[in-house]
């Protein structure tokens, strides 16, 4: 599939089988700053669901709506630092989306980046949609749960720039050490080659905003 429009996206999706209880889940995978988050949310508006603010912004006394029909998780909130990609599958599989295959709920514990350390806890009940997001998140492990696995990319410069205008120029270091790391593992996991769609984060998703 070339660049997909949103509406290839939805339809796709909605024609797939859930893989994780009665949650059809979507997995959108790439390199920082590819523009993953940006899509979660449109996929999300388009599916009738809310958008996320992103992560790190998970607000334990206003959650995800129980009857919501969409829930959207980030690896941010999943890894543990700049450390945290090689045991992402501790939250993402084992807390995740493996109770949801049972047809129950998962859970884990947020972690704070500037606090160093896991704190609310993330409900995440049965639904009809779930889309997470974040470097990672479609790996091996995690792709048999998945109803659909997209992965979105952009050029390092255009990723990078996005990255330190969010992080701060102080965070150079910490972004170029993450980049070599997230290439190694998405490489040594084939998510690119196994995705059902790849997006340019770059260009307009036809049939967005």
């Amino acid at each position: 599939m070339s660049q997909p429009s949103l509406s290839d996206l939805v339809s796709l999706l909605q024609r797939r089988e859930p893989l994780s209880g009665a949650t059809r889940v979507v997995l959108i995978d790439g390199p920082a700053g590819s523009g993953k988050t940006t899509l979660a949310n449109r996929l999300s508006i388009g599916l009738g669901g809310p958008e996320s603010a992103g992560p790190g912004t998970f607000d334990p006394d206003n959650p995800t709506p129980d009857d919501a029909p969409v829930q959207i998780l980030h690896g941010d909130d999943m890894y543990e630092g700049w450390g945290g990609l090689p045991v992402l599958d501790r939250i993402l599989v084992d807390q995740v989306l493996e109770p949801l295959s049972r047809g129950v709920g998962g859970a884990f514990e947020m972690w704070d980046w500037l606090l160093d350390k896991r704190t609310h806890l993330i409900r995440v009940p049965q639904r009809p949609y779930l889309i997470i997001e974040g470097v990672g998140v479609g790996q091996r492990a995690a792709r048999p749960f998945a109803s659909l696995v997209i992965y979105v990319d952009a050029p390092w410069p255009e990723r990078l720039r996005r990255g330190l205008e969010r992080d701060g120029e102080a965070l150079r270091p910490q972004w170029e050490a993450w980049h070599e790391a997230e290439d190694e593992f998405l490489y040594a996991e084939g998510t690119l080659h196994d995705a059902d769609a790849v997006v340019s984060g770059d260009a307009r998703l036809p049939g967005s905003w």
